[in-house]
């Protein structure tokens, strides 16, 4: 039987408008204002808005940090439940091969990690950790496995590749118009600047963002979109976190470059302070990038409202606090880097950018869905409430109220972030290919996630999904 969505308002990231919408299996088929019921059951959604399941294109649901047995506090099993709870209904994760391993077996082993666990769709991100010719020959072959995007590193010793490498990638990702994305610091000065503070003693969580200042950021980013000039190849900035970087975007684009940039929720509303956190508490924002000024977050969100930035995803990389972040203690380069969001991202980009008049509706749903779906080969099939889509629906509630605490969050780690944050709005139900999955923050039907085959369609940038 289908579903009649009645009396909300359709969202996209151009308009809005008052209209029924019908679901018949996992599709939208029919929208309209006063559609008749026939045989569909009736939810009545007067006062909310309709909005396109949320794309998170940046999460680390299932990683290991390469130091022991270091893996995330979550897996897709709780990291999925997480998402969907809070209206983010396709996760991309990033997927990455051990050393000396094949992408093929990298695939396999993540689709076995997710297959049967996701509550939420999914695809992948392929990490690319070094390259050589069999790897090189892969890349067509993850294409036609429905990966068409790819991920690279400038730091961290243990994943990154040498700057030709990251040339030759990206001339044979450019033969099948994939997308890149990279970590962008240059990982050299990280080594030297941590070496420099352990050496002196300095050892607590205050010196994490001096080892990463906005000139190592910034310096990788302009080196990475010059070797991208050259490989004339469209790429994406993962993360991006300081004025001086988003300066050197601007460079690229007016010299003709096609430069896509994602920051997060993160580097939006904390800020460098936290770092100074009494107890050892600052451990918790320990990330890279890391958290940056207030000049800094006053210019990303500049960039938000005028397109510079391209869209907002977490970074999700749990640990817990105790047991994980307090192994660095004595030492802050031993602390794991990262922090959970996958939960938080919709509330907290609705409170802090729609309803402080920051940003539009329409622009959120840009920011959050539509242009990632767009970006990474997932429009239309996502990332639009439209007939012929994914029945992937947020019913949202613009008049609801919370506040963010690590007792009630789905997220399976020991803290939040954003604890004590309060937010305004929120997903009073989630619809994921037709079906009821959550209702008022609780997943209420679990495990319904599909693995979600992209393919680059050459007469569209923004490529399509099937």
């Amino acid at each position: 039987m289908s579903i009649l969505l009645n009396g909300g308002v359709v969202v996209s990231a151009n308009e809005r408008r008052q209209l029924d919408v019908r679901i018949d299996g996992e599709k939208i088929v029919e929208m309209g204002t006063n559609l008749t019921v026939n045989d569909s059951t009736v939810e009545n959604v007067s006062g909310c808005f309709l909005l396109p399941g949320f794309i998170d294109a940046h999460t680390h649901l299932e990683l290991n940090n390469g130091k022991g047995s270091m893996g995330t506090a979550d897996n897709f099993t709780t990291g999925s439940k997480a998402a969907v709870a809070k209206g983010t209904t396709t996760v991309i994760d990033m997927a990455t091969p051990n050393k000396g391993s094949s992408l093929k077996d990298c695939l396999a082993s993540w689709d076995k990690l997710a297959q049967g666990n996701s509550s939420c769709d999914y695809t992948y991100h392929m990490s690319i950790i070094e390259w050589n010719p069999e790897i090189k020959a892969e890349i067509k072959e993850m294409i036609d496995a429905g990966i068409t995007s790819f991920k690279m590193y400038m730091a961290y010793d243990n994943l990154r590749t040498k700057d030709a490498e990251i040339f030759e990638a990206m001339e044979e990702i450019r033969n099948y118009q994939g997308m890149l994305g990279i970590h962008c610091e240059n990982g050299d000065m990280v080594n030297e600047m941590i070496a420099k503070f352990v050496s002196e003693g300095k050892l607590s969580p205050h010196y994490h963002p001096l080892t990463r200042p906005d000139s190592v950021e910034a310096e990788a980013v302009e080196r990475y979109l010059m070797i991208a000039h050259l490989a004339d190849l469209p790429v994406n900035i993962v993360h991006l976190s300081t004025k001086r970087s988003l300066e050197a975007v601007g460079r690229a684009r007016a010299r003709g470059q096609k430069v896509y940039v994602e920051t997060c929720p993160q580097y939006l509303v904390l800020d460098e302070h936290l770092y100074d956190a009494p107890n050892f508490e600052g451990a918790k924002y320990v990330c890279s990038p890391p958290l940056r000024s207030l000049e800094d977050q006053e210019t990303l969100w500049s960039g938000v409202i005028n397109g510079a930035v391209n869209t907002i995803s977490t970074d999700h990389c749990s640990f817990n606090f105790e047991g994980q972040k307090t192994i660095g203690r004595e030492d802050f380069s031993k602390i794991p880097n990262g922090m959970p969001g996958v939960e938080t991202r919709p509330e907290l980009i609705y409170t802090y950018g729609v309803t402080t008049g920051k940003i539009s509706l329409e622009r959120m749903v840009a920011l959050l869905s539509e242009d990632i779906a767009k970006q990474f080969a997932l429009y239309p099939q996502k990332g639009i409430v439209q007939t012929g889509s994914d029945a992937d629906i947020v019913i949202w509630d613009p008049e609801t109220s919370g506040v963010i605490s690590a007792a009630t969050q789905l997220q399976n780690v020991d803290y939040t972030p954003y604890d004590g944050f309060e937010t305004q709005g929120s997903a009073r139900a989630v619809y994921l290919r037709g079906q009821k999955v959550a209702e008022a923050g609780h997943v209420i039907t679990e495990k319904q996630g599909n693995f979600v085959f992209r393919k680059i369609d050459p007469m569209n940038e923004g490529n399509q999904s099937t």
